[in-house]
């Protein structure tokens, strides 16, 4: 893999645009894995670098590196207290309302290697989700046995809380899975992608984080523009 593309960089913390495949770190549930943000990042500056938060393996986007401890707990603080606002954009199966808030408790979702000893009894945890619908397309393909028709929407979401896998179980929750999405979606739309659009990866993206610098206290704003897969659909 080529190098990471850093969308910002200072003597404090980096932030990457993180490729759909790649992992954050090691893990035992990928034991197959190569090739590692964290270990990529670090060879890349020539120095260690701590991950202060985490994106699934499928989506892509913005992703925070602390160039030191304290900065790591500075940033891990804000995330805490849920002063870090993430947005996210998700193409999605059908027409969504134009907006709306899920707030819908979510047990954790275990792995049977990475959570072995982890409490399989753990009450539901709260979670939230605000979404927007920006696009909506109707095309002329059959997908399901039921309409001649097929209808996708393109969602911007922004999360209150951080639970594992919200945003994919939340827009599954209401109906509306994300293209995709191999544990939660609809397998019949995501060989469609596959076969019509050439596109094999979770249409799920990181695209703006807005928190306070951990040394300057000034506001940041990162924004990435959309994958071209996310308009495929759209412009047909």
């Amino acid at each position: 893999m080529d190098e990471l593309e850093i969308v910002y960089q200072d003597e404090y913390l980096a932030v990457i645009n993180k490729p759909s495949g790649l992992l954050v770190h090691r893990s035992r549930i990928a034991s197959g894995a190569r090739e590692f943000a964290m270990q990529m990042l670090r060879n890349q500056m020539g120095r260690h670098v701590y991950p202060v938060h985490r994106l699934d393996r499928p989506t892509s986007g913005l992703l925070i590196f602390a160039l030191n401890s304290d900065v790591a707990r500075s940033l891990t603080e804000q995330m805490t207290a849920r002063q870090v606002r993430k947005t996210y954009h998700a193409v999605v199966r059908g027409y969504v309302s134009d907006s709306g808030t899920i707030d819908y408790s979510l047990k954790e979702e275990l792995d049977k290697l990475a959570d072995a000893d982890a409490d399989t009894d753990k009450e539901k945890q709260s979670a939230i989700t605000h979404y927007e619908c920006l696009k909506q397309v109707e095309l002329p393909y059959k997908v399901s046995k039921k309409h001649d028709t097929t209808r996708y929407s393109l969602v911007q979401m922004q999360p209150e809380t951080g639970r594992k896998h919200q945003l994919r179980r939340h827009m599954a929750h209401i109906r509306h899975p994300i293209v995709g999405d191999t544990n939660h979606g609809d397998g019949r739309h995501n060989n469609f992608f596959r076969s019509h659009f050439d596109i094999h990866r979770l249409l799920l993206a990181a695209t703006a984080l807005s928190f306070h610098h951990p040394v300057s206290g000034e506001p940041m704003n990162l924004e990435l523009p959309l994958p071209d897969e996310f308009h495929r659909p759209f412009i047909e």
